[in-house]
């Protein structure tokens, strides 16, 4: 903890890059709304006891033969108050490696010193959709009814999970509300960042925090990033029948 701030009920944003984060988009959304927030730092996790460095590396800089400090991977948490009069706590860090439950212990005793009583998890996965079909957001809650509050498509998985789906339950297990946020793209658009999927999981973001959110500068950046993409499938016959064939699946549905 860096600082003890006297909070009400804020509510909790985490995004975790790696496995959860395709394209960015989660991870990208956490940095917009720190940006509008301008919180200050509240806490982090020591990265030691949940990372394999040799295959989350540490990084370095050299200049003039001289180097830097060292770069780990982070699990950093800030604070703010928006000018609508919402407090936030925001967290983006690297899905760890190991000892997950630990991991989440840690975030839910923070989550409870802080008072918080409902948290939004973002995510992004790779999917068989139309990239230039508006993002689909997807998830699951606490509460059903969330989803349906907000227009957000029940997910239907059953397989591997990541940190997200394990820390959803170990905060629920303390009574926080859950709400979790994922954005399906194209797994066969490797551009990172896609600025969509991040556009798609903001406007959810505003609709359940009720703050609005100036989106004009993402959405011309989205509308960019889809011409751009739009001519790449153009120009290649393979991939240009692939998308053909996805849209005969959407419209036999």
């Amino acid at each position: 903890m860096h600082v003890q701030p006297v909070l009400g009920e804020p509510t909790l944003m985490l995004a975790f890059e790696g496995w959860n984060d395709a394209c960015e988009s989660a991870s990208s959304a956490i940095h917009f709304v720190d940006a509008r927030l301008r919180g200050v730092p509240l806490a982090d996790i020591d990265p030691d006891d949940y990372y394999d460095f040799t295959v989350r590396r540490p990084v370095v800089q050299y200049q003039a033969g001289a180097s830097g400090p060292i770069g780990w991977p982070s699990n950093e948490f800030r604070y703010g108050v928006t000018e609508e009069g919402v407090e936030l706590i925001t967290g983006l860090s690297v899905e760890p490696h190991m000892r997950w439950r630990s991991y989440c212990e840690s975030i839910v005793e923070l989550a409870v010193d802080m008072g918080v009583q409902r948290c939004l998890l973002l995510g992004a996965y790779l999917a068989d959709v139309v990239y230039s079909q508006p993002v689909t957001v997807s998830g699951f809650a606490s509460d059903a009814s969330l989803l349906e509050r907000f227009e957000i498509e029940p997910t239907t998985y059953e397989g591997p999970t990541g940190i997200v789906g394990v820390l959803a339950n170990a905060l629920q297990d303390e009574g926080v509300e859950v709400l979790s946020l994922w954005a399906g793209l194209p797994h066969y658009i490797s551009a990172t960042p896609n600025p969509r999927g991040t556009l798609a999981l903001l406007r959810k973001v505003s609709q359940y925090l009720e703050i609005p959110f100036d989106l004009q500068k993402l959405k011309e950046e989205s509308l960019r990033f889809e011409e751009e993409i739009s001519r790449v499938v153009a120009s290649d016959d393979e991939l240009s029948d692939y998308v053909k064939e996805l849209k005969r699946r959407e419209f036999a549905q």
